[in-house]
């Protein structure tokens, strides 16, 4: 057949034209699902946030657009915004730091060991599938007076006040639960990455006369610098929004204490009903996160080594 022929088939116009391949087509026919939920649940929600964080809206009455009056007054009149803002960067830090170097500690312990690596890998798992209200709860009555950790400092002599009643405790006590409920994550996480580092890296390092130490420090740590970048990041954000933990265990106290941004948001959208307030602190915490989230990426080129 000639090349005009062909052509004069190609455009007849009778024929319709297929923009996308049918495999396409059934593709995007899968996703359609997921896409309406994910813009019907999230997109549009956020959106909605956005909006509402420049009105006053008292949930029975309609939304009266105030400008940036609810930014401005978070920043300049809320005595409380900065107290909030100080405790959430303080859990956040301590949070992050502690489980990290927790969880590098443990999986080495696990890699190190030649049997039951597999039972001690369940055992810190565990608690990542207890639920978190659940376990704050049953937290909760170990700190209370005369309770558990109180009877344990008495019978050693530590002379600590109980933790939940002392402002400079009680923020610890939010840590060990968080720390005890989603350490398990990153342990078996790390764990894996370090059961993929070469054999023969350490085995040439011990012959050259590297110590445990050296070779941690040296092949094993660069060699899973990739997971353990992923692990931070992820351990960052959901530091930033810690709520559960303070809604059963102290309620932001003694005083505001314990107070943080994911709880604020909570008690002035659904105790206060102070929705577009709300808004704006939600907002606060959304560029928090993601300039803490650009400044991670930016550091990263420094420590985080990938394989070529």
């Amino acid at each position: 057949m000639s090349q005009s022929a062909v052509a004069e088939i190609t455009l007849q116009p009778g024929r319709p034209r297929r923009f996308l391949k049918p495999e396409t087509q059934t593709a995007m026919l899968f996703l359609l699902p997921s896409f309406l939920g994910f813009m019907i649940f999230m997109a549009l929600p956020i959106l909605a946030s956005l909006a509402l964080s420049f009105t006053n809206w008292q949930l029975i009455s309609t939304p009266s657009f105030v400008g940036l009056q609810n930014y401005i007054k978070l920043f300049t009149v809320d005595p409380a915004f900065y107290t909030i803002l100080r405790n959430t960067l303080f859990f956040a830090v301590e949070y992050l730091a502690v489980n990290i170097i927790v969880s590098l500690i443990l999986a080495v312990w696990i890699s190190s060991l030649k049997r039951g690596k597999a039972i001690f890998r369940v055992i810190f798992f565990l608690p990542t599938f207890t639920p978190t209200i659940a376990a704050s709860v049953v937290w909760l009555l170990i700190f209370t007076p005369d309770g558990l950790a109180d009877t344990v400092i008495r019978s050693l002599g530590l002379g600590l006040p109980n933790f939940l009643l002392n402002p400079t405790w009680a923020m610890q006590a939010v840590v060990i639960v968080t720390l005890w409920a989603n350490v398990g994550y990153n342990v078996v996480m790390f764990n894996a990455a370090l059961d993929l580092v070469p054999k023969h890296y350490l085995e040439a390092a011990t012959i050259d006369g590297a110590n445990a130490w050296q070779r941690f420090w040296r092949i094993r740590l660069p060699l899973i610098s990739p997971t353990v970048f992923f692990a931070t990041v992820m351990t960052a954000i959901t530091s930033l929004q810690v709520f559960d933990e303070i809604f059963a265990m102290t309620r932001g106290g003694p005083g505001s204490a314990t107070a943080t941004l994911g709880f604020a948001i909570y008690q002035k959208g659904f105790t206060n009903f102070q929705m577009g307030y709300a808004s704006a602190l939600a907002w606060v915490m959304f560029v928090m996160i993601m300039a803490l989230t650009i400044l991670q990426f930016h550091m990263q080129r420094k420590w985080v080594h990938y394989d070529d």
